[in-house]
């Protein structure tokens, strides 16, 4: 792909890590794009403005007024006009901030006004980085499609040592490079994806279900939009927003996500089975609330429809990966399912590990391959899991094939 010039927001916040910016925004405007630097109030303790001004040959933007410019407006102009905005080193204050809608300085502001993706480069003190409520503000970014460089490992300002370094600008401008120009392996690709839990009626108040919050499908559904797919996304109830532009189905039981995954099937080329579907209904269900009376109520249950089995024997040119969430013997049950259910890549993963399975924002999994290879993924945020899959998706021979 020709990499053309961009126009480039570069938000500089309050640290010691201020300082890096300079070579950050410096090797942008070498790369020939056009910056325009922000700096907050903070920041500007840390670093003046004339050295931004001097790099880029454009004004640079601070928290005053600036009625002799054209620009009267100045975070709806720049929103308007940036292909991306990187905020490079990203405080915690600031991430906080822009969690939560706050628009309270030009930069702030301006991601609100803007449609472009926007990258955050965290920068902080390891327990300010740990902390629960930067983590929860920081998963909470990743689901709304924000893009993130994980801070380094090292000695911090602070003279402690642990993660909560700005990351490296070449891993900066790598993941700039990434978002401007994207890998568009799925572009005239159609994948279809399943997500979350189903429930099962036993009455209209009560339900069998799972726990599964459709994280890792919702996950798998921005990515695959990333990478140029039309995405279909069947989920169960969650309280998760679909992503803008996916073609999205909610459905309750495992009998309406059968249905609706059965009528997509043929003009799928990729499908992604990451929902957990309920194995069992009531024989029975209940037209009204059972009251409770005295002694057991004893349910029969029946098998619901195996989605991924029946998707499995009628497949064509499909690809079909499963998932497979497990409590004991991982591999073994993870490859039986692949074989059984003719998957070309389950995704298995031991529910029972911390920072693993249902409603985690991150996972452990192990991608299990017919061949009998294995790659076995650390913790990582679903958002990540997602990419790694998708990726391994491209891999496959079919993949390769159809790609030819």
């Amino acid at each position: 792909m020709e990499k053309s010039s961009k126009t480039i927001i570069v938000g500089v916040t309050g640290g010691i890590a201020a300082y890096k910016s300079v070579e950050l925004v410096s090797s942008l405007v070498k790369l020939g794009h056009e910056v325009h630097v922000i700096l907050t109030k903070s920041a500007q303790d840390f670093i003046t403005p004339l050295t931004f001004q001097t790099i880029t040959k454009q004004h640079v933007w601070l928290d005053q007024l600036n009625l002799d410019r054209e620009e009267y407006v100045p975070h709806v102009d720049l929103g308007a006009k940036a292909d991306l905005v990187v905020i490079a080193p990203a405080s915690a204050n600031t991430i906080a901030k822009i969690t939560w809608g706050l628009a309270d300085n030009i930069l702030t502001s301006t991601i609100l006004a803007t449609k472009a993706p926007i990258l955050l480069a965290p920068a902080m003190n390891v327990n300010m980085y740990q902390n629960t409520v930067t983590q929860g503000n920081l998963n909470r970014l990743k689901e709304l499609g924000c893009y993130f460089v994980e801070p380094e490992e090292g000695i911090l300002a602070c003279g402690v040592v642990g993660k909560g370094r700005l990351a490296a600008t070449s891993k900066i401008l790598e993941a700039i490079d990434r978002i401007l120009y994207p890998n568009l392996d799925f572009l005239g690709k159609t994948v279809l994806i399943t997500a979350g839990g189903t429930q099962e009626a036993i009455d209209p108040v009560r339900y069998i279900g799972n726990r599964s919050s459709g994280k890792m499908g919702f996950a798998l559904a921005r990515e695959a939009q990333r990478k140029g797919a039309r995405v279909i996304l069947v989920a169960g109830p969650t309280h998760i927003e679909p992503p803008l532009g996916v073609e999205y189905f909610p459905i309750v039981s495992s009998q309406e996500m059968y249905d609706k995954v059965l009528e997509f099937y043929s003009i799928s080329d990729i499908v992604l089975m990451a929902a957990a579907v309920a194995d069992y209904k009531p024989t029975i269900s209940f037209t009204k609330k059972h009251k409770k009376e005295s002694g057991n109520l004893v349910l029969g249950l029946q098998r619901t429809p195996d989605i991924l089995f029946e998707l499995g024997q009628n497949k064509k040119e499909q690809i079909l990966v499963g998932f497979a969430a497990e409590t004991e013997d991982l591999l073994a049950n993870a490859e039986a399912k692949l074989n059984k259910k003719n998957l070309d890549l389950i995704v298995a993963n031991d529910i029972t590990k911390p920072g693993a399975g249902f409603n985690s924002d991150t996972n452990i999994v192990t991608l299990v391959f017919p061949n009998g290879k294995k790659v076995a993924l650390p913790q990582l945020h679903k958002a990540d899991i997602a990419a790694k899959i998708l990726d391994a998706v491209t891999e496959l021979p079919l993949f390769k094939l159809k790609k030819q």
